[in-house]
């Protein structure tokens, strides 16, 4: 797929700070978390252009609006966008075709919290090897809740995640200059 597309702007083959990437495997759309332009939006393939998806509407924290969308996951099982809204401390499912989202976890309204209920500036989205997200009140498994640091068991700007089949939890951790394995999640 040869994509020829600018940033800075908010016209649909223009980017602003283009963060999170997600991709449909049986079409092989691509849907890109537009940062900047709070959205996202798709391309098929061989397009220069893309088509909004999610969001457009101006940056805020009701549920027809994204605020900095950043990790994206693409469930195939409901046909839908499971986004980290970064800048309203949630994760947001949205359906495609739809025009609003529901609340996955975090604050319906944008409230930033360190509870285990509530988010603080989510990066990013995954699911396990059986399509699974978890659950809405969260247990801390990787870092220590409100600590920064750089030893073996504490992170500093964690930004991307991903599991493998064994259930091993892989943080990038930015401002570490690292990528740490932790394993086995299961408590």
């Amino acid at each position: 797929m040869n994509m020829f597309i600018g940033f800075s702007g908010s016209a649909n083959n223009q980017l602003n700070r283009p963060y999170g990437i997600a991709r449909d495997p049986k079409s092989g759309t691509i849907y890109i978390a537009d940062y900047g332009n709070h959205r996202v939006v798709s391309y098929v393939s061989g397009a220069s252009s893309g088509t909004v998806v999610a969001g457009g509407n101006g940056p805020g924290t009701n549920n027809t609006q994204l605020r900095n969308p950043a990790g994206l996951y693409f469930d195939s099982s409901t046909n839908s966008l499971v986004i980290a809204n970064y800048g309203a401390h949630n994760i947001v499912r949205w359906v495609l075709g739809a025009n609003s989202w529901t609340l996955i976890v975090g604050s319906i309204n944008g409230s930033a919290g360190s509870t285990s209920t509530l988010l603080n500036y989510p990066t990013d989205v995954t699911f396990d090897f059986m399509d699974n997200i978890g659950q809405t009140n969260g247990t801390t498994i990787a870092g220590v809740t409100g600590e920064i640091g750089s030893n073996s068991t504490l992170l500093n700007f964690p930004v991307s995640i991903v599991l493998d089949t064994q259930l091993n939890l892989y943080v990038a951790d930015m401002n570490n200059h690292r990528l740490q394995k932790f394993t086995s999640y299961l408590i």
